[in-house]
């Protein structure tokens, strides 16, 4: 029995429980907000609506009532997603995570037990070429493009309406950085200038290399990815463009600018420009520092010398365009041979480059066991995902081939600011008995079944 928790704000994780159902295995789904609920509608739901200190003991009574097998998300480090992790360690159960593809656009990332620092996706290059060696070349061609509105509709319209309508879900732990309103609203400016602004980012690529000015980019994530919160050794973004500022100071050639490029979606509230210009002029390198929202970032990165990154997927794209890559979080293609090893000091003056044959290497084996291709949003993507991704899981085969580690070879340190609520132990845990409680119905307004401990 599949069981779904909070899912991509679309209509995918339904589609995938539709498809597990036509081929004969049962798939239930717990809501946790209005979001949850809307986007499951026409399927049977329970709905928790107690406090986040009982979630644990709710899961682990409605495991053993419905006999759940397996149990699927999406983003592994929510906070119900991390107490689900623990319960299903302590109970032998598989857990599934996916989110959008490391080879995005096209694909959707489908892993057994975790991503990024918790990925147990193989860092050994021999391990990686051996999975490849078994394999046919994946279809890189983009088949499934979708719009940029089209994700904001779906993701603004889970959020507000989750947000407005919180009395249904009172207890609801929303894993948000900010408000939901004033971080929709603060990005509605950055829509009307997007094009002025690409502008000016391809003008400033152009103008360093007419002067023949190297430079680097520092690819910038959103302060609310959970993948940065999560999985990088920073209290705040802002740390480590502070430690990057003074490495580059330290050690870089005078010739050689530095680009910070903010992500797409910014919504301009942590201020990035100013706060960049104060630190790099406190460092006097304002001159060779500089802030730009827009940009082809394919165009830069085929001119630019590296890309330093948190976490962000950008660094895949850097390795497959033979850009050099250094990462300052944990990344899934964090891995001898894609991208830099050195310290950041050393990155400056001796970037090392990607070994194309291990990149592609890598582009195989990551597509054939922790990818799938289509995407969320449109109804051909839907038809090339779904079915891959329902069989993945009846079959068994997520992370096969080899590509599973029994614990997360990535996992070497913990973040600074938000300890993880779990993260998998080395030990073998002896399972206790669960003792199952009486599940009941609440009388609150419902979307789908309503269950609650009886307490």
């Amino acid at each position: 029995m599949f069981l779904f928790l909070q899912g991509h704000p679309s209509f995918f994780a339904r589609n995938v429980a539709n498809q597990l159902e036509k081929s004969g295995h049962t798939a239930l789904r717990i809501n946790f907000c209005v979001g949850d609920a809307i986007l499951w509608r026409g399927r049977k739901a329970f709905n928790y609506r107690l406090p986040f200190s009982r979630w644990e003991k709710y899961l682990r009574a409605f495991i053993a009532k419905h006999g759940v097998t397996d149990i699927i998300y999406y983003a592994d480090r929510k906070p119900y997603h991390q107490i689900a992790a623990k319960v299903a360690d302590d109970l032998k159960l598989p857990t599934y995570a996916y989110e959008f593809g490391y080879l995005r656009p096209d694909w959707i990332t489908l892993e057994r037990g975790g991503m990024s620092a918790f990925s147990h996706f193989p860092t050994d290059p021999a391990k990686i070429t051996e999975i490849a060696s078994q394999q046919p070349e994946p279809d890189l061609q983009q088949k499934y493009p979708y719009t940029k509105p089209r994700e904001i509709v779906f993701e603004v319209s889970y959020n507000l309406l989750s947000y407005f309508l919180w009395f249904f879900y009172p207890f609801y732990k929303a894993d948000r950085y900010y408000n939901p309103l004033v971080e929709y609203i603060s990005g509605i400016p950055g829509l009307f200038l997007e094009k002025r602004r690409n502008i000016a980012a391809r003008k400033l690529v152009t103008r360093l290399g007419r002067r023949r000015h190297p430079f680097f980019i520092f690819s910038l994530q959103l302060q609310s990815d959970y993948q940065l919160r999560s999985n990088a050794p920073f209290s705040h973004q802002k740390k480590a463009i502070e430690m990057a500022l003074k490495s580059f100071a330290r050690t870089s050639e005078s010739n050689t600018d530095l680009i910070f490029k903010a992500h797409p979606l910014d919504n301009g509230l942590e201020h990035w420009g100013p706060f960049i210009r104060k630190k790099a002029t406190e460092l006097g390198i304002a001159h060779r520092v500089h802030f730009i929202v827009g940009g082809n970032l394919t165009f830069m990165l085929k001119h630019a010398k590296g890309c330093v990154m948190i976490n962000s997927t950008v660094g895949l794209h850097s390795i497959r365009s033979g850009c050099p890559v250094k990462v300052l979080g944990h990344a899934v293609y964090d891995i001898e041979g894609l991208t830099h090893q050195g310290n950041l000091d050393s990155f400056w003056t001796h970037p090392k480059l990607p070994d194309p044959a291990f990149v592609e290497d890598f582009v195989k084996a990551v597509a054939s066991t922790i990818q799938v291709k289509g995407n969320f949003f449109t109804t051909k993507g839907n038809r090339a995902a779904v079915p891959a991704f329902a069989n993945r899981l009846i079959e068994k085969k997520v992370n096969a081939l080899g590509a599973f580690e029994p614990m997360p070879p990535r996992l070497t340190t913990l973040v600074a600011n938000e300890p993880p609520l779990y993260a998998p132990k080395p030990v073998t845990v002896e399972v206790e008995p669960v003792e199952t409680k009486e599940i009941i119905s609440d009388s609150l307004p419902v979307f789908g079944n309503t269950a609650v401990i009886k307490s």
